[in-house]
């Protein structure tokens, strides 16, 4: 399955009052595994940056001031996300920006059912801990020591990792919990798997079930293997 990740910066706190995305970072995972595909822009916002958001991403308006606006980069995003699930951590906050941009283009807005919230995950899994992303890289023994200041495709590669921890981590089941391809029809219901028209000849020698007989003779009557010999 393709996930997005992602993650925005912004010029303040509340779209409703003007303030602008001026960066967005996507990274790809496929199956929970991210593939190196990844998706970045800075936005040039239109407006004057806050001065509490600027202390927070370092993004300033002279910085911004020849980078393309959100219009010029929209169709850009929007191709790299597809209608995939997209991932954040407080995406509310994410996707309120997101969908004000869109508005501004007579875009249709991001579906809430596709909106995957990390936090929300976090603090089931973690109830009453700290959930920011710098808690939850210090409780997952992940390296956030580029993170000085928040930036958008850092931060998402950063949560990525964050985020396949919450799940589980990448070998929780060893891949056993998966059913095979063939296993699954096209409506995505499980069929029986086909069985072969002729067995397999055994590869066991005599002489290998001589020995192998001989050493569960040896286990005594209690042995697991007596059991499951019958």
């Amino acid at each position: 399955m393709r996930e997005v990740v992602f993650d925005t910066e912004t010029t303040g706190v509340d779209p409703a009052t003007g303030d602008r995305v001026v960066e967005i970072g996507c990274v790809e995972l496929i199956n929970t595994v991210p593939t190196g595909r990844t998706f970045h822009a800075y936005i040039n916002p239109q407006r004057p940056m806050s001065e509490g958001a600027f202390k927070v991403h370092g993004l300033s308006d002279a910085f911004l001031s020849d980078k393309p606006v959100f219009a010029k980069v929209v169709e850009g995003f929007r191709a790299f996300i597809g209608d995939s699930p997209l991932v954040a951590h407080n995406i509310s906050f994410d996707a309120m920006f997101i969908n004000a941009e869109f508005k501004r283009l007579e875009i249709a807005p991001l579906a809430s059912e596709r909106l995957v919230d990390t936090l929300i995950l976090a603090r089931r899994k973690h109830p009453g801990a700290p959930n920011n992303l710098d808690a939850l890289c210090a409780r997952y023994n992940i390296d956030n020591a580029k993170r000085t200041k928040h930036g958008a495709l850092l931060d998402a590669e950063i949560l990525a990792e964050v985020y396949i921890e919450l799940l589980g981590g990448r070998q929780a089941d060893l891949g056993l919990s998966i059913l095979p391809s063939a296993a699954v029809g096209s409506g995505g219901k499980r069929v029986a798997a086909a069985t072969r028209p002729a067995p397999l000849a055994s590869r066991l020698t005599d002489a290998e079930r001589a020995a192998h007989a001989a050493l569960v003779d040896s286990l005594g009557a209690g042995s697991v293997w007596k059991t499951f010999s019958g």
